[in-house]
């Protein structure tokens, strides 16, 4: 499970290996919207903009991973930079993102990984405003049935594997995004319930971290 979780935070938007490097930012967006269609700019845009209107919201999801395990949660976003995803029992684990540090907990062993948030595809969407196709290198564009369905991948490489996006137009909420790994393992986080809410409690983004210090031996 701590990979899989690993793998959600560092593939599941792939915004942190995705610039499409040496462009400077006009021309990397030039780039990217001369190889799609209007209807793909303007879907694109739209995503974009629904991103960028998120503030403070609070909703469920469900997650498959790649051998068919579901774990269900609750997650809270508050931009800029915070976010919980808190899965329910009996899975131990939480992930918090504070506005500096992206972090995964194990409850059950008191254990934790950090990662800075800068350095973690988590940006994409807990940064103020984005502009997909200046930041994400593009891999195609479906637009049907009211479904808007981008993949991205990583240019450069580093990070392997695909993220799929899944936009619902007609309800203007994102559905789901499906996270495929260097060896083509599918996790699928689908996203329910969402509904937007006051500014969350403050203490929601913050993660008591293991105490790695070794005791003091007594006499």
């Amino acid at each position: 499970m701590a990979n899989r979780l690993r793998q959600f935070l560092i593939t599941s938007a792939l915004a942190g290996a995705l610039a499409l490097t040496g462009l400077p930012a006009a021309e990397k967006a030039a780039a990217t919207a001369a190889s799609l269609s209007p209807v793909q700019v303007s879907a694109l845009q739209t995503l974009g903009s629904y991103f960028n209107a998120i503030r403070d919201i609070r909703g469920e999801f469900t997650q498959i991973g790649p051998k068919g395990h579901v774990s269900t949660g609750v997650f809270y976003i508050s931009k800029p930079g915070r976010m919980r995803f808190e899965y329910a029992p009996p899975n131990p684990f939480v992930v918090v993102a504070d506005g500096t540090w992206v972090t995964i907990k194990n409850n059950a062993k008191n254990k934790a990984d950090q990662y800075p948030l800068s350095a973690t595809p988590l940006r994409l969407v807990l940064a103020d405003q984005v502009d997909l196709m200046q930041e994400a290198d593009i891999k195609s564009v479906d637009v049907a049935d009211g479904l808007t369905t981008v993949v991205l991948e990583d240019k450069d490489g580093l990070v392997p594997g695909q993220l799929v996006l899944v936009f619902d137009s007609q309800r203007n909420a994102l559905q789901q995004w499906v996270i495929v790994d260097g060896q083509g393992r599918r996790t699928t986080i689908t996203l329910s319930n969402i509904e937007a809410s006051k500014r969350p409690d403050p203490k929601l983004f913050v993660v008591q971290l293991p105490d790695t210090r070794k005791p003091k031996s007594s006499r």
